[in-house]
């Protein structure tokens, strides 16, 4: 991969890390020289990069990095990534309602490093998508060191950030989901979470401020220069009638929306893998939420229909240890508003007779260590005792203390005569066919 760095002569956040790029890169300059599997180079520019439209055309490079100062009303240290592009007016350059490629990727991993790499008072951030220039044709991001002059000449910055370029270079690809965002402030933070702790890739943000003004066209560009195969909302920064249209628009887009439990849940699945497994999840029920086990295979998914009687026993015994071990095992298990799991799995690539056989014995086992059990043939017995009020008052005892200690299991006096729980009880007995049951136990 061709990369370029770009500063200007008229920024002093951007001289500062290019020279401590030379310094960690020897005959850097115009020509390229190789790093890891790519070739790199290293360009100044008379204006402000922000207004540099014209530089965007006839370049021969694949990705082009901004070093660049960050300047901010309210300023703090910190050292921060974005992509270019405004989605309203251009208020500082570019063109209006104009997105350029992102390079989601690399701006994660130049993140990770920011956020490892950062001097003490400084915080490594995405910010939103804001400024020119627009007229890019190749994927691009700005690095920059914020937000006043101090930290622009910090020398201890500029090493950081040209340190962290070179390193988000190096470890080149890596295993991101490119991410659309919307919703929070100009720092993203949200976002900037997400980026770090799961495989979340972000490309263009939107503020919170202007996603009522995103319509569908904007929406679909920001998929498209982003490259993203899925979305994010910030539900606490974007008021739940914008939440709810950007939804449909993204419905529309083919774009499912993740929310962050779902891709710190995701781990390292492929995402073809995941999509195929939400497909079917769909088809099972309109309303399953795929719950991804710590040992999801990442084969062709098939469906695997298992005993429903089985499985509510077994939760209703012990729900803690079963959902426990279910995770363990390389299936995905379904939830619904209306139920916690659904008696249908998803399978992928294990084998399937291998999963139903665990899981059955795990069922059997969770039963019969909390419940009074029989076996009949293939049928599990469930024998469930419980104290029974109308029992109770049919031999003349009236609720309070009495009714407490025979709930409780221990014998009572009423009226000189002992009542035992026996006395008070009433079976409940549940059968569950399990062929071959024999073979579980």
């Amino acid at each position: 991969m061709k990369i370029l760095i770009v500063y200007s002569g008229q920024d002093r956040a951007g001289m500062n890390i290019r020279d401590s790029l030379q310094k960690l890169m020897p005959g850097l300059g115009e020509d390229p020289v190789p790093f890891a599997s790519h070739f790199v180079s290293l360009t100044g520019f008379d204006e402000r990069l922000i207004y540099a439209e014209s530089f965007g055309t006839g370049i021969d490079a694949d990705l082009i990095l901004f070093i660049s100062r960050h300047s901010s009303v309210n300023p703090v240290p910190v050292l921060t990534v974005h992509v270019t592009g405004n989605y309203r007016d251009a208020e500082l350059g570019g063109t209006p309602r104009t997105l350029p490629p992102a390079a989601p990727v690399v701006m994660q991993a130049v993140l990770r490093a920011l956020k490892k790499n950062a001097p003490e008072g400084y915080r490594a951030s995405y910010e939103v998508t804001h400024h020119g220039p627009t007229g890019l044709s190749v994927p691009s991001c700005f690095v920059e060191i914020g937000s006043t002059l101090p930290e622009w000449e910090d020398r201890e910055a500029g090493a950081a950030v040209a340190t962290s370029i070179l390193e988000a270079l190096r470890d080149l690809p890596v295993n991101g989901i490119p991410l659309i965002g919307f919703g929070g402030t100009h720092y993203a933070v949200r976002e900037t979470e997400i980026a770090l702790g799961t495989r979340g890739a972000f490309g263009h943000i939107a503020h919170s401020r202007e996603v009522p003004a995103l319509d569908r066209e904007m929406v679909r560009r920001m998929a498209e220069t982003t490259g993203a195969v899925a979305a994010y909302i910030d539900r606490k920064s974007v008021p739940a009638p914008e939440a709810a249209r950007l939804t449909g628009i993204l419905a529309e887009l083919d774009l499912p929306v993740l929310s962050e439990g779902e891709l710190r849940e995701l781990g390292e699945i492929p995402w073809p893998a995941y999509r195929a497994i939400c497909r079917m999840a769909r088809e099972i029920d309109p309303d399953a939420r795929p719950r991804l086990n710590r040992a999801v295979c990442t084969g062709r998914p098939e469906r695997v229909e298992f005993n429903s009687d089985l499985l509510d026993e077994t939760l209703k015994a012990d729900p803690e240890t079963f959902f426990a071990e279910l995770a363990m095992m390389p299936v995905v298990s379904l939830a619904t508003p209306a139920r916690r799991i659904l008696p249908v799995f998803i399978s992928c690539g294990a084998p399937t007779e291998e999963f139903i056989n665990a899981l059955i014995t795990l069922c059997v086992k969770l039963i019969r260590a909390k419940k009074a059990t029989a076996v009949e043939r293939d049928h599990l017995i469930i024998r469930e005792v419980r104290f029974d009020p109308e029992k109770a008052r049919n031999l003349g005892l009236s609720q309070g203390p009495v009714f407490s200690r025979l709930a409780g299991g221990r014998p009572a006096l009423h009226n000189g005569q002992e009542i035992t729980p026996e006395m008070v009880q009433t079976c409940r007995e549940r059968r569950v066919h399990i062929p071959g049951l024999e073979r579980y136990q």
